[in-house]
């Protein structure tokens, strides 16, 4: 509440004109905040977070690399020497717009504006100019054509090919959406989407020296459910973020097992014109 005292009155100190309105606007914020605060306290004080970050998510915290003595102690030199001190940057492009008429998947090619987006983004992978490890491509026709035309900006970096990164539906979102799927389909691509999430999402290897740059072109579902996984959030909540065709996601994973969301569909790099959504 001081903080909107001294705001009354610095604004008194104003113009003679605005004064008497200026005033009065403040004091009618004070009284809503004061009577919010009388309402609920624990709105203007120190909350206790909900969960705790489970640092072993990847199972692969260093104490528990190490087998344990039949006392159950654990050397403190060994765990020293499988301590990663790398960091793995993942960098999530989704795939450019492709033509929705298509009924199977090689008829759902990139249309000329998607080839479009995914030149603007091969273009600023390789101004980032990253010392990146590899290209990861989804298997489907949209995804290889996506990563194609990105490796033409990056000639010198690995080009391989995953199905686990194929598209699908992850897990039932929440709030459920209006068309309804069977749950067979959420059965079976939630597994081998959260395979996919597994091979991928896990910290450095101690072996690993300097920090990594790999680029997986995938799909919005799959990114936007790997988010959710890697910030620990609720799966459930996949649904709730929108990503631009050829947009670039990026995460990072610490040694200690501490991950960042550096950048969440970031699409800057695409002229307004030229944005798409499907």
């Amino acid at each position: 509440m001081r903080l909107l005292r001294k705001i009354k009155y610095i604004i008194a100190a104003g113009a003679a004109g605005g004064v008497l309105a200026s005033y009065l606007a403040v004091s009618a914020a004070e009284v809503a905040l004061e009577e919010k605060y009388r309402e609920d306290p624990a709105l203007f004080g120190h909350q206790n977070s909900r969960s705790k970050w489970d640092f072993n998510w990847d199972r692969q915290e260093p104490h528990t690399l190490v087998k344990p003595s039949k006392s159950g102690s654990v050397d403190s030199e060994k765990v020293e020497k499988v301590k990663p001190t790398a960091t793995r940057n993942l960098i999530l492009i989704r795939h450019g717009q492709y033509n929705l008429k298509g009924t199977k998947d090689e008829e759902r090619y990139l249309t000329a504006l998607g080839i479009e987006q995914a030149d603007y983004t091969g273009k600023r992978l390789k101004e980032l100019a990253m010392p990146y490890t590899s290209i990861v491509q989804s298997s489907m026709c949209r995804a290889r054509e996506t990563a194609n035309v990105i490796s033409g900006h990056l000639p010198n970096v690995p080009l391989h090919t995953c199905d686990l990164l194929q598209e699908g539906a992850p897990f039932p979102p929440e709030p459920p959406v209006g068309h309804w799927k069977p749950e067979m389909h959420f059965y079976r691509d939630g597994a081998r989407i959260e395979a996919a999430f597994r091979k991928y999402f896990h910290r450095a290897e101690a072996s690993q020296k300097e920090d990594s740059y790999e680029v997986l072109v995938c799909h919005a579902n799959v990114i936007r459910f790997f988010v959710c996984r890697a910030l620990q959030l609720p799966p459930e909540a996949w649904l709730r973020m929108s990503l631009h065709n050829a947009s670039i996601t990026w995460i990072a994973i610490r040694p200690s097992g501490r991950v960042v969301l550096r950048a969440l569909g970031d699409c800057g790099h695409l002229p307004p014109a030229k944005l798409t959504t499907t």
